[in-house]
Formats: C-alpha cells, sequence, structure tokens
C-alpha cells in the first residue's frame, strides 16, 4: 500500500495504526471475498475504501451520514459502486445477522448515550447481533495507556477530558459473547505527537522499541472477535 492510498485509509500516526491494518490482514484475509461489510463510525470511509479495494460491499456509516466527507475519497479511487452510505448509531444499530464483517477505528470512547450506562458493552454487543454466525469483527481502539498519557491528553488533547479511553484490563470482558477474541497493542510515542510528520517518526521509535514496552501501557489495542 503506498503513503498516500495508506494515509487516506488511516488518516492520522499512519506508523502505528497501519500495524494493525497489518494484523487484520494476517487473521482475516478480505481480499476478493465479496463480503457484506459494515464501517462504523466511518467519517471519512477509510476502512469502507480498504473493503471496497478488496473487492467487498460495504455500507460506510457515522451517526450522521458521512456521505459529503467519505464519498470524494472513494470517488478519488473509482470504487464507489461497491460503497453505500448510511446514518449508524452504534449503540443502535438495527441490523440482525447481516454482516460478513464489521470494522470500527477509535470510536468506543467518543461515542455518549443517556441511555446505556456502559456504551462500550451496548456497541460490542449489538455489532455482535448484526453479524452473520460466524462473522468477524475488526476493531482498533485508543486505550487508557500510561499515566504520562492520560496526563498530557487532559491538557494537550482538546477532547481527551470527555473521552472515555477504554482500559487495557478491560479488553477482555467486552467480548465474552463472541466465539473467539484475538487482540495486540501497539504504540506509546507515536501519541505525543503534534503533527503527521511527528507521529511518523514516533510510529518508528515505537517499532524499534515494542519488544520492549508493556503491552499494558501502549495506547492502540487491534484486534479480530468472531462471533
Amino acid at each position: 500500500m503506498n503513503k498516500e492510498l495508506l494515509k487516506d485509509v488511516i488518516e492520522w500516526d499512519t506508523v502505528n495504526w497501519s500495524h494493525g491494518l497489518k494484523y487484520w490482514e494476517e487473521k482475516c484475509p478480505i481480499k476478493d471475498k465479496d463480503y457484506t461489510c459494515l464501517e462504523l463510525g466511518g467519517r471519512r470511509g477509510g476502512l469502507s475504501l480498504w473493503f471496497a479495494l478488496n473487492n467487498n460491499k460495504v455500507v460506510c456509516s457515522d451517526y450522521n451520514s458521512p456521505i459529503e466527507q467519505a464519498k470524494p475519497i472513494h470517488e478519488k479511487y473509482n470504487c464507489t459502486d461497491r460503497v453505500t452510505y448510511a446514518s449508524i448509531d452504534g449503540t443502535e444499530i438495527g441490523r440482525e445477522n447481516e454482516f460478513d464483517v464489521i470494522a470500527f477505528k477509535s470510536i468506543l470512547g467518543g461515542i455518549n448515550s443517556d441511555k446505556f450506562k456502559n456504551v462500550p458493552q451496548q456497541v460490542i454487543d449489538e455489532i455482535y447481533a448484526s453479524l452473520k454466525p460466524g462473522g468477524t469483527l475488526l476493531f482498533a481502539e485508543n486505550l487508557a495507556s500510561s499515566f504520562l498519557h492520560r496526563i498530557m491528553r487532559k491538557y494537550f488533547v482538546k477532547w481527551g477530558s470527555r473521552w472515555n479511553y477504554l482500559k487495557y484490563n478491560n479488553i477482555e470482558a467486552l467480548f465474552t459473547k463472541f466465539s473467539s477474541l484475538e487482540y495486540t497493542t501497539i504504540g506509546f510515542f507515536g501519541a505525543f505527537g503534534r503533527s503527521e510528520a511527528q507521529r511518523i517518526f514516533l510510529g518508528k521509535i515505537d517499532t524499534f522499541l515494542k519488544p520492549i514496552i508493556p503491552k499494558s501501557i501502549r495506547y492502540i489495542v487491534v484486534g479480530v472477535a468472531r462471533k
């Protein structure tokens, strides 16, 4: 995948988050499968682009339809014939046994709902119901990570104080309904970059230092859960 396409699929901190894409491809090959897929929290439709370019059908969704931001990117790669757009609330997807694959990247911490006390669990349960038997969830989410991450986000990330960062010790509890779960954690310094150039540089440091950075204080979790 060239740099331009990787940027359109991943959007930010491409070095670290692209390791997650490789993890998904290893655990759940999607090329030429003609899967029916759903991207939640699509916004600019990067994961939808990835599904479509691998010859799958995909619903690109967000709480408000992402068509204005996402369709131009899909048109850029001539894959709009495999993409439809929808407004979908992750806490109330309203589909049942419909999708072969559902994917999301960095959405759980940003969803708020007055209806549900445990929003991340509600989203995961809705995804479970929406997958076909044997279907697969591909997820990538921000972790609470280290004390340093929490402090820096509080003071230097405008949404950091209101984002509900997933805790490493709570990962497995979210997926108890699924028949299997595999996951890994990625990145540490990349989260501190203020520009994409800085994040790329720090992401390369993360790749080099990965063997010695404890799994529990990395800042991204990437996983594959099967219904």
